[in-house]
């Protein structure tokens, strides 16, 4: 029987824990350690990078976390698969090849290419998202470690799980599998508790890395390191597998693993078994990802202390909308949005302050530039009692949009580049299968009447939030049967509408998940051109789950914790009020 594959993952974003290749190498066994650099927003970041020096455009924390890891992983026979190459992966493959001879590490690097397109005329970037195929290649090859370009996160755990265990591309359940394990270690210790509703219950001040258990049959026990901080359990697995999906059908270059298909298990502590994942034929399509400059930004936060709140801030209004008509030049667009932090007769003065943002974006930095910086300062002493700033206005900032288009796999030619330089091309999958919406299906039968009390969603359903583009994805989920039979009827879109207002007038999407007691909504363009052009207080959608959670409705008496109770965020004795029959 072939034991297990222990893939672990030490990077969720450009920018994570830096010791974190050093704390996966050493604190526990290993086969396979992935980091995951690139999101949406760092390909821009990327690309702008490599117009000031066209030998850059990749990761370079993680060529500083090598100069440790890379001794350590060769000592422990451990495999490094990252797509840290973001836009040059032969560029960042050479820097590896150049930093081991400098250590006297001997090693054997490998990388992906392919994902890079053509990019049309007013864009920055254009690449489209490879499967794990090519990074089987390299590790079939005898790579000890594989750089890529712009991959799905969850390839980086197909790639090695099909390279060791020879899984074909018509594996389709295996693979899925693999998908549903990868895209549980993508985002690091969101994982194991980081980022996690119900953090109150854990002690999460520093968790640990997940580590994937791959079996050869797509199955996989989702864990971390023995002794490191954080937790692993059906909850934490259940937000990271709701995070930035949408329906059931989870597509991606390798299989479209079915999310309906899920089921988790306790497998003793800090263990959670994945099973049962079906998978079908990938689409004809790739997902590919474009970035551009958007534009120019600037913000100015006005603060309006003590009384006249409403009233201070149509002065500021006011007088901003003059200074730009005497200008002869108003931005593009102007966005203000008071936000009431202030409190009535407040022991001190930040308690008795409310915020007034300002945001302007043009196509010329000069429109938001002195044209915003001059009129606000120019108000200091002739605007409301008290005029202050949080920071004076600098002069703008560029800002980035992302785009997500599909091309027919066929025209996307990926190729693994093997240790030893020779080139093999990867064919794109055989037999593909047209996306389509799986049929929802049945409800629970609805929780019986009973008394009810107005509370906080979050008191009995935890949330996970994020961004795809334009779109924010919402995750809900009840860990118990009981509290599934009333989510599912009450939770409705229209009922979504009603607790979060910001999402009045858009296509809202819902997706139920009876295996994981789940509800996924789509909010589609919450979050405008996306998260780099700054559209909103919460670019990325990451806190409006929490948002939802704080929101108050009528719930059954029977699933909530008493009121003096320590249940995970339970209320203060002020939040409790009185029961509805």
């Amino acid at each position: 029987m072939t034991p297990p594959l222990r893939i672990g993952n030490a990077s969720g974003f450009y920018g994570d824990r830096f010791d974190a290749v050093r704390e996966m190498l050493t604190e526990g066994p290993l086969d396979v350690l992935t980091g995951d650099y690139l999101a949406e927003l760092t390909m821009l970041i990327l690309g702008r990078s490599r117009l000031k020096d066209p030998s850059r455009g990749y990761a370079t924390t993680f060529l500083r976390q090598l100069e440790e890891g890379l001794g350590l992983a060769h000592e422990r026979g451990v495999k490094i698969v990252t797509n840290a190459g973001g836009l040059n992966p032969s560029g960042l493959a050479d820097a590896v090849r150049e930093l081991a001879d400098k250590v006297g590490v001997p090693v054997r690097v490998a990388h992906v290419e392919g994902d890079s397109l053509p990019v049309p005329d007013g864009f920055l970037t254009a690449n489209a998202y490879l499967g794990g195929a090519g990074i089987a290649a390299c590790l079939r090859a005898g790579a000890d470690i594989v750089v890529t370009g712009r991959v799905t996160d969850a390839a980086l755990v197909t790639g090695p799980a099909a390279a060791h265990f020879g899984w074909g591309p018509e594996d389709h359940d295996a693979l899925a599998g693999a998908v549903v394990a990868g895209h549980v270690l993508e985002c690091g210790t969101q994982a194991t508790g980081g980022n996690y509703s119900f953090f109150r219950g854990h002690d999460i001040r520093r968790p640990g890395f997940p580590v994937a258990e791959i079996h050869a049959d797509g199955s996989s026990v989702i864990t971390k390191h023995d002794g490191t901080g954080g937790v692993v359990d059906a909850g934490t697995v259940t937000a990271q597998l709701l995070y930035e999906t949408g329906g059931a059908r989870y597509a991606g270059p390798d299989v479209t693993a079915r999310l309906d298909t899920v089921r988790l298990t306790p497998d003793g502590p800090d263990r959670v078994r994945i099973s049962g994942v079906k998978g079908e034929a990938p689409p004809p399509t790739l997902k590919a990802g474009l970035t551009r400059l958007g534009g120019w930004r600037n913000e100015v936060v006005f603060v309006l202390t003590g009384l006249d709140v409403d009233a201070k801030a149509r002065l500021v209004r006011d007088q901003i909308a003059d200074a730009f008509a005497r200008a002869g030049r108003q931005p593009d667009e102007v966005r203000w949005e008071l936000v009431r932090t202030d409190r009535t007769d407040a022991a001190t003065e930040e308690t008795a302050s409310a915020l007034l943002r300002l945001v302007v974006r043009d196509r010329e930095p000069e429109a938001v530039g002195r044209a915003l910086s001059g009129a606000a300062i120019e108000l200091a002493l002739g605007s409301y009692p008290g005029f202050h700033v949080t920071a004076p206005p600098g002069k703008g900032a560029p800002y980035g949009v992302f785009e997500a288009r599909y091309v027919p796999a066929g025209d996307v030619d990926q190729v693994a580049v093997l240790p030893d330089g020779r080139r093999e091309a990867q064919s794109p999958a055989a037999r593909t299968r047209e996306l389509a919406e799986v049929e929802q299906p049945s409800l629970p039968p609805p929780l019986e009447a009973g008394p009810t009390r107005s509370a906080p969603l979050g008191l009995v359903a935890g949330a996970r939030s994020g961004d795809k583009g334009g779109d924010a994805n919402v995750g809900v989920w009840v860990r118990g049967d009981e509290a599934w039979r009333w989510l599912a009827h009450e939770l409705t879109v229209e009922r979504l509408r009603e607790l979060l207002p910001e999402t009045a007038g858009l296509t809202v999407v819902r997706h139920v998940l009876p295996n994981l007691r789940a509800l996924n909504f789509t909010v589609h363009g919450l979050l405008g051109e996306g998260v780099a052009a700054q559209h909103r207080f919460d670019p990325q959608a990451k806190a409006v789950g929490e948002w939802l959670r704080s929101r108050r409705l009528e719930i059954p008496v029977a699933l909530l914790p008493p009121p003096e109770g320590e249940a995970p965020d339970s209320l203060d004795s002020a939040d409790a009020p009185e029961v509805h029959a």
